[in-house]
């Protein structure tokens, strides 16, 4: 006895705005052992009930029930219906329950125009603005669809009902190449006669301030809007109405939103005048970089009551909601019209209890609200999110409660596919919290830090954590759409920048670009290698290294091309084991020389490159890859391994040498003993971003379990478990954050949500 419970669509649970057929895959549920398909059937339809099939595959002999792609031709903007049937040991089980997916706009037909309620008088500001249009329907409707995207970021209502669950809409993509568009089916908020189509627009990661160097208008200087809607009726006819100067603008009652600023509200705004509104602006903005968004849109993923309310010694009213986590504060607020209230949000108490925001360096993280009527008010914010667990009421009528307040946690929508329990409750807090520094920190990119003024998609955090994002939840559209942003944001020569999308180049003094380089750090630049790799690794989708191709051979090629003497990868800045204990301390940078971790990341890019050319059938280029790897093991091993001794006396270099497998087999166990030795001598850990992830696999892989044990236990500094035992509910950037007595690490650089270590 067997069903087919969950079909997924492209590796995900939904799809809206595919513009080819998804690839499905399929669970079963079955009873007994050593279940196996030995065939399937698949129908496609433009109906639920399968009364007008566009698709038929027959029963077709097959294993496989995972990665299968129907070629189908598709129309734009329409609702498909797919179903699957399976076979096994000659019984055939029932269809499955059907699931649908939305198509986008495959012929790319865009009749519409980005329009602005701003001028080049606003470059400065980052208030908010409404897009408005009436549209006359006067036939019945059977189905309409809408695609809508921003510069900036948006929500957009129908006759005053908002359209879709996505917050901070459009998201964040590289702007000069590629611009993210939602696709919506909105027939059920249509009626017949008058409709008003509204789009509330802010500034976001377009034109906002952005960066610890405080730069605003890194992408353009007004904020636009663009929206196409198709509707099709039921006698057979389309009309599309599309944004162009036809709409009018007003500023909405956003008065100050940013990413890192926080939000000024004034409800008496609410809504515009009649003279208020007035004619748009068209914003220059290639068509052609539209592209779908498929999944993994940022949505409002849970809600945290207030857990206590308290009051400092210095007597702030300060609300504590248990979890450190991303979103903002919904609350409810009572007073007399024109009454100001202001919260403040952040991460932690100092050691006297009080409210420190010193770690936020130039973050506001304030909501301000105007009430706009003598009533209990309900306000949630719109373009801008905050890292923090606690909310400080900076100003606040006396009467506020509980019950008022909820925190709303954000992430990109991922479906949560692993989990790690145990007895050990230290343990099972750890793994809470590397699950909860991920939801903090995959905002449509890997930010490394949720709180202060970064929140950049930095490449190293990324590629460090990969493997563990892709085991606790379904990564597949966000690190797609991710990684697209890497090929676009990658030089010409290969180089990849530290952050994508890259906000830092272009920003950068030539005396910077100079010195340092702003991009093709080893170990970060090697995100173009190793998500990908890790993510093939976790769905089995070969479309993920074939996209990604071309841009894996570019860095390895780019390390090729600048090599030293001795076969070392050499250039400009490099991070090397970041924040490593074993540093000099005058710098972030650990003891490990860089030549060495850029010889190790060389070899682990260049093997999967050639591993990712055999999987996809380019024999000669693979061969010619494993070649060159062989070569450049040999120079390795004469470098760093004369006689099977390793020369860099480092814990992260024994711990990169064994988990990469870069040393010979029979000397492997002598290197793991001589790192027990290492930490014996130093009496913990001292690895930093490259050595920790290889640590404890380099010990249990080869046989010093013991030793790894001894170090997952540790709850004194430096250790996993050391936050925890301080209250840690999200993983630390620094081991000790905060210290013992309650003191704190320098506020230059102190994330308390900063998922690398987990």
């Amino acid at each position: 006895m067997f069903t087919i419970k969950k079909i997924l669509l492209d590796f995900m649970e939904e799809a809206a705005g595919v513009t080819s057929f998804p690839v499905l895959s399929w669970q079963f549920a079955a009873t007994g052992r050593n279940f196996r398909q030995s065939a399937f059937h698949i129908q496609a339809a433009e109906r639920a009930d399968f009364t007008q099939l566009i698709y038929d595959s027959g029963e077709m002999a097959g294993k496989d029930s995972n990665g299968i792609k129907p070629h189908v031709k598709l129309q734009s903007g329409r609702r498909y219906y797919v179903r699957v049937r399976a076979a096994a040991e000659g019984k055939w089980c029932t269809w499955s329950e059907p699931v649908s997916f939305l198509t986008g706009n495959i012929a790319e037909n865009w009749q519409g125009k980005f329009i602005s309620a701003e001028t080049p008088a606003d470059k400065d500001n980052s208030k908010g603005t409404y897009l408005c249009k009436e549209i006359q329907l006067d036939k019945e409707v059977e189905q309409a669809v809408i695609y809508t995207t921003a510069l900036g970021l948006y929500q957009f209502f129908i006759n005053g009902q908002r359209i879709g669950r996505e917050e901070l809409a459009p998201g964040w993509t590289a702007y000069q190449k590629r611009l993210s568009y939602q696709t919506y089916e909105v027939t059920e908020y249509l009626k017949n006669g008058r409709n008003e189509l509204r789009a509330h627009v802010g500034a976001g990661w377009y034109k906002g301030m952005l960066t610890f160097h405080h730069v605003r208008n890194l992408y353009g200087e007004q904020t636009a809007f663009f929206g196409q809607l198709h509707v099709r009726y039921t006698d057979g006819t389309e009309d599309v109405f599309a944004t162009d100067e036809s709409w009018l603008g007003a500023d909405s009652p956003v008065l100050f939103a940013e990413i890192y600023g926080g939000e000024t509200y004034d409800a008496g705004k609410a809504e515009p005048e009649a003279g208020m509104w007035h004619t748009v602006q068209c914003v220059d903005y290639p068509l052609n970089n539209l592209q779908p968004q498929t999944a993994s849109p940022i949505r409002v993923a849970g809600e945290i009551p207030v857990q206590k309310m308290l009051v400092t010694p210095k007597g702030e009213r300060v609300l504590d909601f248990g979890q450190n986590m991303s979103g903002w504060v919904k609350f409810k607020v009572r007073g007399a019209k024109g009454t100001q209230v202001k919260l403040h949000c952040f991460e932690v108490l100092d050691k006297d209890g009080n409210v420190y925001l010193e770690n936020l360096r130039e973050a506001k993280e304030t909501i301000t609200y105007i009430k706009g009527s003598d009533a209990e008010e309900v306000f949630t914010p719109h373009f801008t999110y905050q890292g923090f667990q606690y909310a400080w009421l900076e100003e606040w009528p006396d009467d506020a409660q509980a019950d008022d307040f909820t925190a709303q946690v954000l992430h990109s929508d991922m479906p949560q596919t692993g989990s790690f329990a145990c007895s050990e409750k230290l343990i099972n807090q750890l793994q809470h919290n590397i699950l909860w520094g991920l939801k903090g920190n995959f905002l449509d990119v890997p930010t490394d830090c949720p709180q202060r003024d970064e929140r950049l998609g930095w490449t190293g955090d990324a590629e460090i954590f990969s493997s563990t994002a892709n085991f606790l939840v379904n990564t597949h559209a966000f690190y797609q759409k991710w990684l697209g942003d890497l090929v676009a944001e990658q030089a010409d020569n290969g180089a990849v920048p530290h952050v994508v999308p890259d906000v830092l180049t272009p920003v950068a003094t030539p005396e910077m670009i100079e010195h340092m380089g702003m991009d093709g750090a080893s170990g970060w630049a090697d995100a173009a290698t190793i998500v990908p790799w890790n993510l093939y690794l976790a769905t089995g989708d070969i479309a993920i290294l074939r996209r990604q191709y071309d841009s894996m051979k570019k860095w390895v090629s780019f390390m090729d091309a600048r090599m030293d003497e001795q076969g070392r990868f050499t250039y400009k800045m490099q991070f090397g084991d970041w924040l490593a204990l074993d540093g000099d301390g005058k710098t972030p940078l650990g003891a490990t020389p860089t030549p060495f971790t850029c010889s190790v990341y060389h070899l682990v890019s260049l093997e999967i490159v050639a591993r990712s050319a055999k999987i996809l059938g380019y024999l000669q280029e693979a061969a010619a890859f494993n070649q060159k790897l062989e070569k450049l093991l040999r120079r390795f091993r004469a470098n760093y391994l004369p006689e099977g001794e390793l020369t860099v006396k480092t814990q992260s270099a024994y711990a990169m040498v064994l988990a990469y497998k870069l040393a010979p087999a029979d000397i492997r166990p002598k290197l793991a003993k001589e790192l027990v030795d290492m930490l014996e001598k130093d009496g913990h850990l001292v690895t930093g971003f490259m050595g920790t992830p290889c640590l404890c696999q380099a010990l249990s892989e080869n046989g010093q379990t013991a030793a790894a044990w001894k170090l997952l236990e540790r709850e004194e500094f430096p250790g996993w478990l050391y936050p925890v035992k301080q209250g840690a509910t999200t993983i630390w950037e620094h081991w000790d954050g905060k210290r013992p007595d309650g003191s704190f690490c320098s506020p230059d650089m102190n994330s308390f949500n900063h998922y690398a270590y987990g």
